[in-house]
């Protein structure tokens, strides 16, 4: 599939570079796009498709005998699909010249560091740099070590480790009410971030070792003060695709506000359902649109409140961190009336003791858990202050390769290395 889809983008670029007639152009572009999308449709959402047209049948009594499509998804397809995608579109656009190398445009598609889970890569940005001379740079492969060391202490400490009490309790929500429900959102939510950003972190310092930059994917979310601060900070590069190649196209925010809230509720249900084919993710695409747009209104509105500006970022920073959970509980539930029964039941019949709950996190694994997660956000502060992994470069050897043994030893000892949790990315 990814030959295929590659192919074709490759054999458009060359024709694009040689038509002018825009309508050419534009049956072109359309037939890479219907291509591409159809891939990706045939294998990660027909069945998806054929089953709620089955449900939705049969609320009229109307027989339908669905057709399933047994086959793998494609590693990395989602991510690979758009990759692809924005060339093409690019080329069109007389943004880049067309790739006359099949195996470096092959190359630009499936760059094995990031070719799984991201980030999504442009054209525009990776290609020369495949081209170009890679001379070996101590302090660059040293840089790249450490940014994919501090990715697997993310991905294996903290993820990992806060994994098994979120899937425990969200696999088996009905088992639990209150503060185990609490605990196991909160807990979600540096689960996604320290497993999604530390697989950018591990690709990205993969890929600066052999001399390539890629865009970075994530800028400290959780401290936005806003549910659009938020979407400018998560999952840049995907963000950066659906605003250049779906949300201008449609119109962006240059037009009237009824079109411009339609605009946003498109893009972000489309979002959600790129992320996986369940009517959960699309919900969750549909809450945050719905939160970017009530975002929008209350920004206008001329409502002040006569306290500090630090106090109004420290509330809009909670307030936003809470919503962005309340939507991690519907993207991570295993069905919608999973998500509505924790919704319903996260304040009621609170209990302190975890071990009330049969949890197989523990009190010490808690603890554990805990003081991990206050290490990532000591390590966040300081590398916001003053670029901390930059000064831990300068430092004298003997602190210098403390620090990089202190994390080794931290990985081997507290990451959950024995029962590996594959990256959550990996499934879209």
């Amino acid at each position: 599939m990814i030959i295929l889809s590659t192919s074709i983008d490759y054999f458009i670029g060359l024709k694009l570079e040689n038509v002018e007639d825009q309508r050419k152009r534009k049956a072109l572009l359309l037939f890479s796009i219907i291509s591409n999308l159809s891939i990706l449709v045939a294998f990660k959402y027909f069945n998806f498709f054929s089953e709620s047209l089955r449900l939705f049948l049969n609320q009229f009594n109307v027989l339908y005998n669905e057709t399933l499509f047994k086959v793998a998804l494609p590693i990395g397809i989602s991510f690979y699909t758009f990759q692809s995608l924005s060339y093409s579109i690019d080329v069109y656009r007389k943004k880049i010249d067309p790739e006359r190398h099949w195996g470096k445009f092959a190359l630009y598609v499936a760059f094995f560091p990031q070719l799984v889970a991201g980030p999504i890569e442009r054209a525009g940005q990776l290609l020369p740099q495949l081209k170009a001379d890679h001379r070996f740079e101590h302090k660059r492969i040293k840089s790249g070590l450490l940014l994919m060391a501090w990715g697997f202490f993310k991905k294996l400490v903290i993820a990992d480790r806060v994994a098994v009490a979120v899937n425990q309790v969200y696999n088996n929500p009905h088992d639990y009410t209150g503060i185990a429900l609490i605990i196991a959102t909160y807990f979600f939510a540096y689960q996604i971030y320290c497993d999604f950003s530390g697989y950018s972190d591990i690709a990205i310092g993969a890929s600066r070792v052999l001399g390539i930059e890629l865009a970075e994917n994530f800028n400290y979310p959780y401290l936005s003060r806003s549910i659009e601060e938020f979407w400018g900070r998560w999952h840049m590069t995907l963000c950066r695709w659906f605003k250049d190649y779906l949300y201008i196209p449609l119109g962006g925010n240059r037009v009237v506000a009824k079109r411009w809230c339609i605009n946003i509720m498109i893009v972000f249900v489309l979002s959600g359902l790129w992320h996986g084919a369940n009517w959960t993710f699309i919900v969750w695409g549909a809450f945050h649109g719905f939160m970017l747009i009530i975002n929008k209104i209350l920004s206008k509105s001329r409502i002040t409140l006569a306290v500090p500006q630090a106090v109004k970022n420290i509330c809009k920073g909670i307030l936003t961190f809470h919503l962005v959970c309340l939507g991690w509980i519907v993207f991570r539930a295993n069905s919608l009336s999973d998500a509505l029964y924790i919704i319903q039941h996260i304040f009621v019949d609170w209990q302190i003791s975890l071990r009330s709950y049969g949890l197989e996190l523990g009190s010490a694994e808690t603890i554990l858990a805990v003081f991990a997660i206050l290490i990532l956000e000591l390590m966040q502060f300081l590398q916001r202050r003053f670029k901390f992994s930059d000064r831990i470069l300068e430092c004298p050897i003997i602190l210098r390769w403390g620090f990089y043994y202190g994390i080794i030893w931290s990985i081997l000892v507290f990451g959950k290395i024995e029962n590996q949790i594959e990256f959550i990315y990996f499934q879209f």
